[in-house]
């Protein structure tokens, strides 16, 4: 059997749906970088991550102890 014995991809109207909202220009920019780039790439969003709810926790903990003090 070969590839052209096998009947045509009929294309899947949910993944059609979804299709258009993915912005294709990221995947591909990201598929150019090599595994080690994209290390970074998410090690770096995963530093950002931890240091914004270390700041939103640290900024709780202040309000707390402004509302203590009343």
């Amino acid at each position: 059997m070969t590839i052209a014995d096998l009947p045509p991809i009929t294309p899947d109207p949910v993944i059609e749906a979804f299709k258009k909202d993915v912005d294709r220009t990221l995947l591909r920019e990201n598929l150019r970088k090599t595994v080690d780039e994209r290390i970074d790439a998410m090690q770096a969003a995963v530093d950002l991550a931890a240091e914004m709810r270390n700041a939103t926790l640290a900024r709780r903990a202040e309000v707390r102890a402004a509302r203590r003090e009343r």
